[in-house]
Order: C-alpha cells, then sequence, then structure tokens
C-alpha cells in the first residue's frame, strides 16, 4: 500500500466531466472523488471543488490511518459566499465514529470567515468552537492542520494551534498544557471522553449551507455569483497507513499503530514524547489565538449546556 506520508499535489486537466487523467497520478495516489466527480476541476497544478445550484463536490483519501497529521494548503472561495460552506476533516465510520471538524463558513463580501471546528467521539458531537482569522483566507493559500495522537487532537492554522483536546483519562491529568500524573483524588468522577483508536480517512467537500452558515440562516446564498470554488494547492497525510485488508476494529493494527515507534511509512514521529502537548510557546500561540480571535465556545453556551460538558471543567 502505497505510503500515506506523501506531500499531494493536483497536476491534471478536467476531461469532460471526469476527474481521472495522466497528470493527475501522483494526486489519485492518496485521494479519488467522493461524490460529484464533474464538480472537482483540475486547474494547472491546483485542484478546484465546485459549488453551483446544482451540486457541491468532495474528496476522501483512498486510505485510512491511526495517528499522525493531516493538513491541507487552501485558499476559499472569494467574494459574496455567504451560505457556502468548505470542510476538511477526518472521520472514521460507522454510528459510533470519530470525526475531527474545520468547516469554513462564508460570508457576505466584506465581511469575514468564520471557522469551525468540532469533534464527534463515539458518533457524539456538539462540540463547536468558532474563530475569525488574523488574514483574509480568500486572498492566498493558508494550511489548516488537525495533529491526532493518543494524547491529543490539536487543530492549527499556520502551524498555530487554534484548539487543543486532551485525554484527561485515568492516569493523567492536564493543568495549563502540562500533564501531571492524577493523585486519584478525582477517582469517582469519570473522564471525559476521548477518541477510541479508530482509523481515520481524510475527507474534504463544498456544499450549500445556507439554512445554517451565514448569520444563522438569515443571509442565503446568491447564486448569480456561482460557481463558487475552494482552491487546494497541496494536501499532506503522514499517518500510520491503516493494512488495506484489515477491518477497522482489526486489534493488530490497532497496536501497530498505537505502540510503534517506526513503520513502513518511516518514524512516527507525531507519537514522540514531545508531541504529547504543546511547547511552551504554543501554548502561548494557543492563548493569543483564543483571547482575540475566539468568537463562540460551546463550553461557555449555558443555553445549550445548562450541564457544563465534562471536558470543558474548569472554564
Amino acid at each position: 500500500m502505497a505510503s500515506l506520508a506523501v506531500a499531494v499535489v493536483a497536476v491534471a486537466a478536467l476531461l469532460g466531466a471526469g476527474v481521472v487523467a495522466a497528470g493527475a497520478s501522483k494526486f489519485d495516489d492518496v485521494v479519488q472523488p467522493s461524490w460529484a466527480n464533474d464538480h472537482i476541476v483540475y486547474d494547472g497544478d491546483l485542484l478546484k471543488l465546485r459549488l453551483d445550484s446544482s451540486s457541491g463536490g468532495g474528496f476522501v483519501s483512498k486510505n485510512k490511518f491511526l495517528y499522525g497529521k493531516a493538513s491541507a494548503d487552501l485558499k476559499l472561495v472569494p467574494g459574496d459566499s455567504a451560505g457556502v460552506v468548505t470542510a476538511f476533516y477526518l472521520s472514521s465510520a460507522g454510528d459510533k465514529h470519530n470525526e475531527f471538524d474545520f468547516e469554513f463558513l462564508g460570508n457576505v463580501t466584506g465581511e469575514p470567515y468564520l471557522v469551525q471546528t468540532n469533534l464527534y467521539i463515539d458518533g457524539v458531537g456538539n462540540r463547536e468552537q468558532r474563530i475569525d482569522l488574523w488574514f483574509d483566507p480568500t486572498a492566498d493559500f493558508h494550511t489548516y492542520a488537525v495533529l491526532w495522537n493518543p494524547s491529543q487532537v490539536v487543530f492549527m492554522v499556520d502551524d498555530t494551534p487554534i484548539r487543543v483536546y486532551e485525554n484527561k483519562n485515568a492516569t493523567a491529568f492536564t493543568h495549563g498544557h502540562h500533564r501531571h500524573a492524577n493523585n486519584g483524588t478525582n477517582s469517582t468522577t469519570s473522564p471525559p471522553p476521548f477518541p477510541s483508536p479508530q482509523p481515520m480517512a481524510v475527507y474534504s467537500s463544498i456544499w450549500n449551507a445556507d439554512d445554517w452558515a451565514t448569520q444563522g440562516g438569515r443571509v442565503k446564498t446568491d447564486w448569480s455569483h456561482a460557481p463558487f470554488e475552494t482552491t487546494f494547492r497541496e494536501v499532506r497525510v503522514d499517518g500510520c497507513a491503516w493494512a488495506a485488508n484489515a477491518s477497522d476494529w482489526d486489534a493488530g493494527e490497532v497496536r501497530r499503530c498505537s505502540e510503534s515507534s517506526w513503520g513502513k511509512e518511516g518514524r512516527y514521529w507525531w507519537k514522540e514524547k514531545e508531541m504529547e502537548e504543546l511547547t511552551v510557546h504554543q501554548s502561548h500561540q494557543l492563548v493569543w489565538a483564543r483571547a482575540h480571535h475566539l468568537v463562540y465556545d460551546y463550553c461557555v453556551d449555558t443555553d445549550r449546556f445548562p450541564v457544563q460538558p465534562p471536558e470543558c471543567a474548569g472554564r
């Protein structure tokens, strides 16, 4: 199986309604259309997902992985993008799936994009946070990434952490972003849930969500501006590639990806000691991003959650 530790650059031309071309072979090794093939457009060395009044479109990685880092260099729909949502996310399969989402919520011309992140754990979501950005995401390419290992899930924008979801299990908990042994004083309190080891694929899609995406659905998509296009320059996945012939519950694959330090992909750097928590510099970046750009946090939304979710304790 091809290694998932590969930089993906789409170099192809759109042939009729399809997306298959000889020049796309490097890209095709890693991802494939997931729906609406004719709304995936190759433009030189770029890949575009297109939305018009008939459909959106999307792609999915050909292989799954357990732990690692997935990132995309992308440029969002310019101009009036109200109602348009582009997603870049990781997801496992089934009713009890895990999912880590970036959703880019379009807006009217001159108003900022909002970036919504969310986590589904064992099929349960409702963990939305939203930020605005410190740059125009339609003017140039920026890198959006998710780092995932047994200790934490980290959402990053241009290497700046904007959100961290930590594993506060029975033997470790976190103060700030430095982990300490649990002294047992909270032994009667169940730790917050953390995503179980399920292999995940990488997805991206664009679609019309004008029933909720912009100002709570008050602003609708203006189809006179269609087609809307999100442009990808590069997609990269560094991770423990799940065996193609293994089921999603294969205990041997879970062990290999969870316990090994090296594999056919090379060194599993995402599981090393220094990746178990943010560095001091990254912690400062996270504090800055949330202090200046966080506009919504489910943890403090008492209308939705009169009882604070367990992972939000202390906020």
